[in-house]
């Protein structure tokens, strides 16, 4: 993929970021250019109006871990460009897939009532597509290399293109903050091993993160006490 572009919409009651990677490749049936979405999180309405603006499609949905506020646009995504015979591949970790498919809502129920958050579930739709590509540590996707950073949850990735020199980190590492660990499947030990992983990146790596501002690797270290 020689050249792409990075947009971002913010969605959702949370304020996720949903990215949009514009590509150089084009749909063989609409004709029109492709982008992979990260963390189509909520409000696919104005998701899919952001991609008609930009005259592109997608074709694959990548999904940085799978809590609620990440993957609910997923299965109105699908309906509608499923109408258009436009096949989208969805991606998760495989430690993460139950979030997805006829497990998702047992999954999110469980999340949910770890934190008093069970009236979001009058957000969720009443099935969410089985992904059609699990992921591992080291796979390649798109432009991207996976990487697996459990912490906050078990089956968290980062998608990091070494080439283009960026990074989407899903909630594993913000702009001045890390992810939570106190949610069902958390793990503090395991995401401070994440963060060592990602902190011994080149310094110069644009960071996009799940929510907030992108940030670089540099300047997430001594804020972190990593130096």
């Amino acid at each position: 993929m020689p050249h792409y572009k990075v947009h971002s919409i913010v969605v959702g009651p949370i304020a996720t970021n949903c990215y949009i990677i514009e590509t150089d490749e084009i749909d063989t049936t609409t004709k029109q250019k492709t982008v992979i979405l990260i963390d189509p999180g909520a409000d696919a309405s104005a998701i899919i109006a952001r991609l008609n603006a930009l005259k592109v499609v997608p074709q694959l949905i990548l999904c940085t871990h799978g809590h609620f506020d990440h993957i609910l646009a997923i299965p109105e995504l699908a309906r509608h460009y499923g109408e258009q015979q436009i096949a989208l591949t969805i991606a998760i970790h495989r430690m993460d897939k139950d979030y997805l498919g006829n497990t998702a809502l047992i999954r999110h129920r469980r999340d949910l009532a770890g934190v008093g958050g069970l009236a979001f579930l009058d957000r969720f739709p009443a099935q969410f597509p089985e992904p059609t590509r699990i992921l591992e540590e080291g796979d390649r996707i798109g432009p991207f290399q996976v990487l697996h950073l459990p912490g906050h949850t078990p089956g968290s990735v980062a998608y990091f293109d070494e080439q283009k020199g960026i990074l989407f980190s899903g909630d594993t590492l913000f702009a001045g903050g890390v992810g939570r660990t106190d949610l069902p499947g958390g793990d503090e030990v395991a995401l401070q091993a994440s963060l060592r992983r990602l902190f011994s990146l080149p310094g110069h790596i644009r960071v996009y993160s799940g929510h907030g501002g992108d940030t670089r690797i540099e300047q997430e270290r001594p804020r972190q006490g990593w130096l």
